[in-house]
């Protein structure tokens, strides 16, 4: 395994297989971790991004931005609050098809970026919050915004913000994405919401999202509206894991369109054809609290969960710790790339995974 270290004290002063579908074969060796970048100790990694028209990765951490470059693996840039980034705390990274790069931080509104032109948006310009955790863009130009007040809609063409909070189950968005057929999927604090042209649909625990509490894990405190002061960012109550099936952290719409949702102790769980299927770790996920999904260009799904990385490739689970080569045993962000690496983000790091071919 190679080690690289940025030298953040210098920056400062420095998927797809349908599970309920057919399945397709994989490769019988499952990729190892085989690079490790070292962001400085205590940082967090929260939000990864691939860049494919510069085949570069955007990595947010708790203390700025970088981005690598995919070939070489070697730093292009790294950003602060020197740049106009108004946080230096990145939960979110969004390329939109002008590839702007836009950043979204903890309490410091949206940055955007690309080729050395900086814009910041607050509320004053439209923008729902200062608190920022996804992104996603529909065809036509129309670029979603998750905030802790609800999602902006923002017309890429005239930089337009409209707000849409009071149609959500809940104004807390956590994960946006959009399927083949333009709908819109928005994690909330409080469930699933899909906008459909101009229709709503809703699905919380009660309508199939999550396991049971099969550990009988304590209820989180971050339960909905005005509990802003106690959004700590934990997910430990009284020592141990907690439990919150309808806050959801991650969405994702796999290839087949069926949407991957991730969960606050009650696992990962996927709607197709009308009905939610769940995964607990009780079937093979590494945790039940899943921060992160992405997909690979084969078709296996990653999840990030507060217990490591798990992949699963419809059939079979396969699980990362730290003994693995994991940075961290909470894995916030993973992303893969077209040479098919994973990347996955945790504290102090990210890691690449591939297999020998690769």
């Amino acid at each position: 395994m190679i080690r690289r270290e940025f030298a953040w004290a210098v920056i400062f002063g420095c998927v797809l297989l349908s599970a309920c579908g057919e399945q397709t074969e994989t490769s019988a060796a499952p990729p190892q971790v085989v690079d490790r970048f070292d962001v400085g100790e205590g940082v967090y990694v929260r939000s990864l991004a691939v860049d494919t028209e510069t085949n570069s990765l955007w990595v947010g951490s708790s203390v700025g931005v970088l981005e690598i470059d995919l070939q070489s693996h070697e730093m292009l840039n790294n950003f602060t609050r020197k740049d106009p980034l108004a946080n230096e705390y990145i939960f979110a990274i969004g390329i939109d098809s002008a590839g702007y790069k836009w950043f979204g931080t903890n309490a410091g509104g949206v940055s955007r970026y690309r080729d050395g032109d900086w814009k910041v948006f607050f509320p004053m310009h439209g923008l729902a919050d200062y608190w920022v955790y996804c992104f996603a863009e529909q065809s036509g130009g129309r670029f979603w915004i998750g905030t802790w007040a609800g999602a902006n809609l923002v017309d890429l063409d005239t930089m337009r913000f409209s707000t849409i909070k009071d149609e959500l189950i809940n104004e807390w968005v956590y994960g946006i994405a959009v399927d083949s057929q333009d709908r819109v999927w928005f994690g909330t604090e409080g469930g699933v919401s899909m906008l459909d042209g101009e229709q709503w649909s809703h699905w919380t625990h009660s309508d199939g999202i999550g396991v049971a509490n099969e550990k009988d894990l304590p209820l989180s405190q971050n339960t909905g509206l005005g509990t802003r002061t106690r959004h700590d960012l934990s997910v430990i109550v009284g020592g141990q894991e907690s439990y919150n099936p309808n806050y959801v952290f991650s969405v994702l719409v796999d290839t087949n369109d069926a949407v991957w949702v991730g969960t606050w102790g009650a696992g990962v769980s996927s709607y197709q054809d009308g009905a939610w299927r769940n995964y607990s770790m009780s079937d093979g996920l590494a945790g039940d609290i899943v921060y992160s999904i992405a997909q690979g260009n084969d078709g296996v799904y990653w999840f990030g969960t507060n217990r490591g990385l798990s992949r699963f490739d419809g059939r079979q689970w396969n699980n990362y710790s730290v003994a693995d080569g994991l940075l961290g045993e909470h894995v916030y962000a993973v992303a893969t790339s077209a040479d098919s690496s994973i990347w996955a983000g945790t504290l102090n790091g990210v890691v690449r995974l591939a297999t020998a071919q690769q």
